[in-house]
């Protein structure tokens, strides 16, 4: 993998979206984001009660894009501040040229394929820009929609690790999702009929 680095930050565009920068001019809609039960009922992470969580949260996010070690977009619309989803890469491995895609968005906004469209833009990113070789997802397994969204994408299970952490009280599975380079790119020349977005 080259040199990476987020300097300057990559904003990114697609049809209808602009994927930008996260800061602390967000932290209202960050809020509204991450202290929607429905939007985190399969992030398994705790419900963000206050603005000090938020401006925390900001700040590591900061962090990760400053030292290279992580990226977060916030999903906008075009001509737009609202900040109505957030999607990037985390656990970046640079040694074995794989990184993490996670990405999450209000529930007001899905059945409309905006994170479809969000999700095809930084895969082309990561393997494109990045020079990423592979791409992980780990779902919690029963959120089917995220998994359906991956198949769409090609990307493959891997594996299903029962229990493997602890969240609110509960042993939770985590279903591992991955997608490698050439499988990527065999998708977009090899294209099949259009299905409509679940997210």
């Amino acid at each position: 993998m080259r040199t990476l680095s987020f300097t300057p930050f990559p904003v990114l565009q697609t049809k209808q979206l602009t994927l930008r920068r996260i800061s602390m001019n967000d932290a209202e809609d960050l809020f509204a984001l991450r202290s929607n039960p429905d939007a985190m009922k399969y992030i398994d992470k705790p419900l963000a009660k206050s603005a000090s969580d938020i401006e925390e949260l900001i700040k590591r996010i900061e962090d990760g894009v400053n030292e290279n070690a992580s990226i977060t977009w916030g999903i906008t619309f075009h001509e737009m501040k609202q900040l109505i989803g957030t999607i990037g890469f985390h656990r970046i491995e640079k040694e074995h040229f794989r990184a993490e895609i996670g990405y999450m968005i209000l529930p007001e906004f899905w059945n409309k394929g905006i994170t479809g469209e969000a999700i095809k833009r930084i895969l082309d990113f990561g393997f494109n820009e990045m020079q990423l070789h592979s791409i992980e997802a780990r779902v919690n397994p029963g959120n089917r929609t995220s998994m359906h969204l991956l198949g769409k994408n090609n990307f493959v299970k891997e594996a299903h690790f029962h229990e493997s952490y602890f969240f609110d009280g509960k042993f939770l599975d985590t279903a591992v999702f991955s997608l490698l380079s050439h499988r990527h790119k065999y998708r977009r020349l090899k294209t099949s009929l259009p299905t409509p977005d679940i997210l």
